[in-house]
């Protein structure tokens, strides 16, 4: 454990560590959310839940990876007490990285070939203006071009590899360092700039003043379900991503310092793109709750209609490029530590070998829009990568989540007590001791309710038939994990004692 690399500089975790919590969650799916549930009001509401469930999740799963040294893979064998079964959750956790980069290397993709269409003047230039359909046409295109999705796919999965391969300081704290730092100078510029627009006033103020009365009429459980929702998903916790940058990290500083710091970053880039976004919606008359078409299909016309629209258009996708990538090299390096940790393979031999292997896997999400667009898993319209999606957001994130809480709580896990001296070691914020049994108790409660929402928004409209099957699917889930959580404990020796 003495020779495991480490960060080589606090700003280099905290940027690396936010670079994998910053992702298309908060620049893709915060600005339309937001959007769509009353401005600034869901904001408020979602600030509050980053704070009661986000960030006590991330202490803990940070903690574990500091407390053990090791990826998601081993952790769980290495801090558990004897006789239970919580190190099986590992597999889980190794699933579930490869099912998240199955479909994101392709979202990835997309981004570098947009930014590249903006580069070539796709969406500016023309005699006329672009209409929705044409860049609806456009996206289409794209998807209905198997060649195109996955040369561009291979182009992120080789690039990212590529980093990871240079090692933990310098390749992926050096590059992701540079990357979020480019990315933060790239949303103040592209803020500013939209909000200096002609008519972006009306934006800026839907945005920042709680409007409550829209909140009402959109349903206050369905704005304050979806921001708590938002909450929970924009940190990219409960699959190991985090937990390994913690293994990296040094005893100086406290993880509920270094925790919050951390969720703040990803906070501000969320609230930022919100600031790129909805102001120019309202600047050209869109809609800004258009949902996951606003930034393929809605933003190219209005980088059609704007002044300098080529250079805003090229470096909002760089923006996008940054972000997506960033939690791809994040979850690549957690990827390349399950072959290091498990078979102590070298670094370069992992890396060969996990390029051909997510290449591979990423192909069905591919070839679901275009050669095998007639397998439909969830219902009519659906498509490979929305089952590959709902398998990650609905299902393994929140249930790892489920499962770091409970095992620095519980005795027959890690323990309450050995979690509090991992997350307080160090200088800086102190974990709240109070929060005991919120933790305990109150965390697992709110993520089995985001967990049994989820099925139930997403299949209720489907049918019953579908929603009964899928709900047994789900109960199956939550089963599995408590089998992690509570297994073999007849026969432990708990913790704490």
């Amino acid at each position: 454990m003495n020779d495991r690399e480490k960060f080589g500089s606090r700003l280099g975790f905290i940027l690396t560590s936010a670079g994998c919590a910053v992702g298309l969650g908060n620049v893709w799916k915060f600005p339309y959310m937001c959007g769509a549930n009353g401005g600034a009001a869901f904001i408020l509401i979602y600030l509050v839940f980053l704070v009661i469930l986000g960030w006590p999740v991330i202490v803990s799963e940070f903690s574990v990876g500091r407390g053990s040294q090791q990826s998601v893979a081993t952790s769980f064998r290495v801090l558990e007490a004897k006789g239970t079964k919580w190190h099986n959750f590992g597999w889980f956790g190794m699933v579930a990285n490869y099912l998240l980069m199955m479909f994101y290397t392709m979202v990835a993709g997309w981004m570098l070939y947009y930014m590249f269409r903006s580069i070539r003047g796709d969406f500016t230039g023309t005699a006329a203006q672009l209409t929705a359909d044409e860049t609806g046409a456009m996206f289409n295109g794209m998807l209905g071009s198997p060649g195109t999705l996955t040369l561009w796919m291979i182009i992120v999965v080789v690039l990212s590899f590529g980093i990871c391969s240079l090692g933990v300081q310098n390749g992926v704290e050096k590059i992701t360092k540079v990357m979020m730092l480019c990315l933060l100078v790239l949303i103040a510029v592209l803020a500013v700039h939209s909000v200096m627009l002609d008519g972006a006033g009306e934006g800026v103020k839907f945005y920042l003043v709680p409007d409550f009365k829209a909140m009402v009429d959109n349903g206050i459980g369905n704005v304050v379900f979806g921001a708590m929702s938002q909450a929970f998903f924009t940190l990219s916790i409960g699959i190991g991503s985090m937990a390994i940058f913690g293994s990296y990290m040094e005893k100086k500083r406290s993880i509920t310092g270094e925790a919050m710091t951390v969720a703040l970053l990803d906070t501000f880039v969320a609230l930022m793109a919100g600031m790129i976004i909805i102001p120019a919606c309202f600047a050209y008359g869109i809609e800004p709750g258009a949902g996951p078409s606003l930034i393929f299909v809605t933003l190219p016309c209005i980088f059609n209609q704007m002044a300098g629209g080529r250079i805003w258009g090229t470096l909002f996708f760089l923006f996008l490029s940054f972000a997506a990538l960033s939690t791809i090299i994040a979850v690549f390096e957690n990827i390349v530590s399950f072959g290091i940790d498990l078979w102590k393979m070298p670094r370069k031999k992992v890396v060969a070998i996990n390029i051909v292997a997510v290449i591979i896997l990423s192909l069905p999400a591919v070839l679901g829009f275009n050669l095998l667009s007639g397998i439909q898993p969830l219902g009519a319209g659906s498509s490979i990568m929305d089952l590959e999606d709902f398998l990650v957001s609905n299902n393994l994130l929140p249930l790892g989540s489920l499962v770091y809480v409970m095992f620095c709580t519980s005795r027959y896990g890690w323990g309450w007590k050995n979690f509090i001296k991992e997350a307080e070691t160090g200088e800086g914020m102190k974990f709240p001791q109070k929060l005991k049994g919120y933790m305990t108790f109150g965390i697992p409660i709110l993520i089995v309710v985001i967990y049994l929402k989820g099925y139930w928004d997403y299949f209720a409209p489907k049918g019953t038939g579908m929603l009964a099957a899928w709900m047994v699917i789900g109960v199956a889930f939550l089963v599995l994990i408590g089998w992690f959580c509570f297994g073999g404990r007849k026969n432990a020796t708990p913790q704490d004692e």
